[in-house]
This record gives structure tokens, C-alpha cells and sequence, in this order.
């Protein structure tokens, strides 16, 4: 017995109703131009023709400034920042992942964190999650894993959790913890 889902068959959309798909998307939230496009492709024939219509449907909505990288670029980091309160590495990571160039997400980034510090902003990150001061090296552990995944340098985390008064011997056991935490952040 399957459980999967019966697929429905999709009709493909012409360029009219692409660019209302295209308009309802972008109402319900911004999203960069790479994620429009890998959501149009899945409305039109994977063939020449569906991308000429996707690229068409792309020029207007450009033309009409409804979608633009540098501007989805910098409320998206503006709000990781200020909301959510992450460090610089996790939101050149998301923002890879929806699909914006890399020049562009650093460009960005360091124009939005140049007056922040860093420091602060780990800390701040801390008190916005309820993490308090790690009593054993497992918290420790789990502390310095939580803000390396949040986009914090080891050199931050490692400074923040000095002034906490951490031992050495529990700072030392964190090398692998570090390691590993950071080849998982970086992955996409």
C-alpha cells in the first residue's frame, strides 16, 4: 500500500497567467529573482519556449522594480540583523541559498554589519534564545554549536565564553566541537 501522493497533471502556464503566478508569489513575500524563476520553471514546458516565457515574464517584473537582488538582498539582511539577530557567515549562507551572487551578499553584509559589533550582537542572539551560562562542558558544548549555526566566529563565541568564566580545560574539548560546527554551517 502507497502512501504517496496522486500527482496531479499541471497544465502549463502561457506568459499572462505566469506573470499573475509571478505577482501572487511575490505578494505573499520578497524573494530574490533565482527563486521566481526556479518557481516559474515549474509552471511552463521544460523546453526553449518555457524559458523564453519565464525570461519574459523576469524582464517586466523587473522593468517594474518588483523584483531586484540588491533590494531583496538588503531587507533580508537588514532583517536576519535586527530581528533575528544573526552573525555575518549565516546570512551569506542563506542568502546563497535563495539564490543571490555571492559579490552581491558580501557587499551587502558588510555594509549592514560594518557598524555592528560583533560581539554584541552574539550576545544579544543569546538573550533572544534564553541561553544562559553554561554550568558543564555538554552546555558548553551546546552553547558554542548554537552560535557557530547562528553565523558567529569562533573567535566571538570563544571570547564570550572566557568572560563567562569558562575553564580552560572545557574551552580546550571544544576544538572538535568547533570543527565539525563549522562544516556544518557552511554547507548550504
Amino acid at each position: 500500500m502507497s502512501f504517496s501522493r496522486a500527482q496531479k497533471s499541471r497544465s502549463f502556464l502561457d506568459e499572462a497567467a505566469l506573470h499573475e503566478y509571478a505577482l501572487r508569489l511575490l505578494g505573499q513575500q520578497m524573494r530574490s529573482v533565482a527563486e521566481v524563476r526556479r518557481k516559474l520553471l515549474g509552471r511552463v514546458e521544460p523546453d526553449e519556449s518555457g524559458n523564453a516565457k519565464v525570461e519574459a515574464v523576469l524582464a517586466r517584473l523587473r522593468e517594474y522594480r518588483l523584483v531586484d537582488d540588491a533590494a531583496f538582498a538588503d531587507n533580508f539582511v537588514q532583517m536576519r540583523q535586527q530581528n533575528q539577530k544573526l552573525g555575518p557567515r549565516r546570512v551569506r549562507n542563506d542568502l546563497a541559498m535563495k539564490g543571490v551572487s555571492q559579490q552581491l551578499a558580501a557587499e551587502t553584509i558588510d555594509a549592514r554589519y560594518a557598524d555592528v559589533s560583533e560581539e554584541t550582537l552574539a550576545r544579544q542572539h543569546l538573550e533572544r534564545k534564553r541561553i544562559r551560562k553554561p554550568e558543564n562542558e555538554k552546555e558548553t558544548a551546546r552553547v558554542m554549536r548554537r552560535l557557530v549555526a547562528a553565523g558567529f566566529s569562533t573567535g566571538v563565541i570563544y571570547k564570550i565564553l572566557r568572560q563567562w568564566e569558562i575553564p580552560e580545560e572545557a574551552l580546550a574539548s571544544l576544538t572538535d566541537v568547533d570543527e565539525d560546527a563549522m562544516t556544518d554551517a557552511e554547507e548550504p
